[in-house]
């Protein structure tokens, strides 16, 4: 991971982006007049999306806000699932009440569902779906006028919660020692685990009104309080039955008695996680945060300065593919002169070993002839 210094430029992320495998960047900033600004770009080729950050709270403070915070375990493991409102326009809205147009409201919506891996129904299990990421985008009135920016303005509002599943149904007592049988399995603090050591038998915990704060329930105490509830299958491991317990099982479910479905009812609770933030769109450039302008909210061009804009992006994508032509080329003569001087120096050592090597042959030759003409005149004796 790249760790951020004060002399860190723009340039220095991209260029990191790619071997990291990073496909965005979400750049907070503060301008000069204290408004916090969020660029959104697509790695590497752009578009960015520019927001203004209108309104935000911290996780920190979202956290002391709730009675029963959740956090800091195992929910962001796994990616959240992404709740998109109101980003694409109805057909029969009026083109002026648009903020932006329908191009690039496709094109936003793109850009954001890319954020995140796509879920599968079919093949995502439900219990790896542990947060919601919820974006909101604010519908402009009928009553909205083009000369009212405030309300035709492209705002989308951001919230972050983890999902919470318990089993609905049933008594106070029994979700406690469900959750006692939970934190034996595994392992954590028993804080809350209801004490049985002064009673005979669990249905006395269950039924007696003075046993450990349970007893009778009514049904508005045994339900709680969810947003919904919903019917999941059970991931309780089960026993692999024979092929004779399993003809028994059908004949069962013939006979009019039901096996179990397998499926049970679960309340579902949204705790907000954080941070909140009311993001207002001001600007859609092409490239990583530079290129040309695709829509600004405060200004506007006619069709005569767009063509102008057109001919000057042109005319710097000619200079820019000239300046890269003319380096190339002088990297190339570079490597050329450098690569015939190896040549030269390796041409002018090898003749020098030819050259040793030949005296030293010859030399070799005549010390031979000599000794052969030393014993050709040796007498006789």
């Amino acid at each position: 991971m790249k760790q951020e210094r004060k002399s860190n430029r723009l340039r220095d992320y991209t260029t990191m982006a790619g071997p990291l495998g990073i496909s965005h960047l979400l750049l907070f900033s503060r301008s000069s007049t204290g408004n916090t600004n969020l660029r959104l770009a697509l790695f590497p080729r752009g578009p960015t999306l520019h927001f203004r950050v209108e309104k935000y709270s911290l996780c920190k403070d979202v956290r002391k806000a709730l009675r029963h915070p959740k956090g800091g375990g195992k929910e962001y493991l796994s990616p959240p699932l992404l709740v998109m409102n109101n980003f694409i326009s109805a057909e029969g809205d009026n083109a002026s009440q648009r903020a932006v147009p329908r191009h690039l409201e496709t094109l936003s919506t793109t850009i954001f569902q890319s954020l995140f891996p796509p879920i599968s129904p079919q093949t995502t299990p439900v219990s790896s779906i542990r947060r919601v990421l919820l974006l909101d985008r604010q519908v402009p009135t009928s009553s909205a006028t083009a000369e009212d920016s405030d309300a035709s303005a492209y705002v989308i509002n951001l919230r972050h919660y983890a999902i919470m599943t318990k089993p609905t149904g049933l008594s106070r007592g029994v979700r406690r020692i469900n959750a006692a049988e939970r934190m034996l399995k595994e392992r954590v603090s028993r804080k809350g685990m209801p004490n049985l050591g002064n009673l005979e038998d669990v249905a006395d915990y269950i039924l007696d009104p003075s046993a450990a704060g349970a007893g009778f329930t009514s049904g508005s105490e045994s339900e709680m309080d969810t947003d919904a509830e919903v019917e999941v299958t059970d991931l309780q491991p089960r026993k692999v039955l024979s092929k004779k317990q399993a003809e028994a099982a059908r004949t069962r479910e013939v006979d009019g008695h039901q096996r179990g479905t397998g499926t049970q009812k679960r309340a579902v609770k949204l705790v907000e996680l954080g941070p909140r933030m009311t993001l207002r769109m001001t600007k859609v450039e092409e490239g990583v945060c530079g290129g040309k302008i695709m829509w600004h909210e405060y200004l506007s061009k006619s069709e005569a300065e767009l063509r102008q804009m057109e001919k000057v992006w042109e005319s710097r994508k000619r200079e820019k593919a000239e300046r890269k032509r003319v380096q190339r080329e002088n990297m190339e003569r570079k490597r050329k002169p450098r690569s015939s001087g190896e040549d030269a120096v390796n041409g002018v050592e090898e003749g020098a070993l030819g050259e040793d090597h030949n005296d030293d042959s010859e030399d070799w030759d005549s010390e031979a002839s000599q000794a052969e003409g030393h014993l050709g005149g040796r007498p006789e004796g």
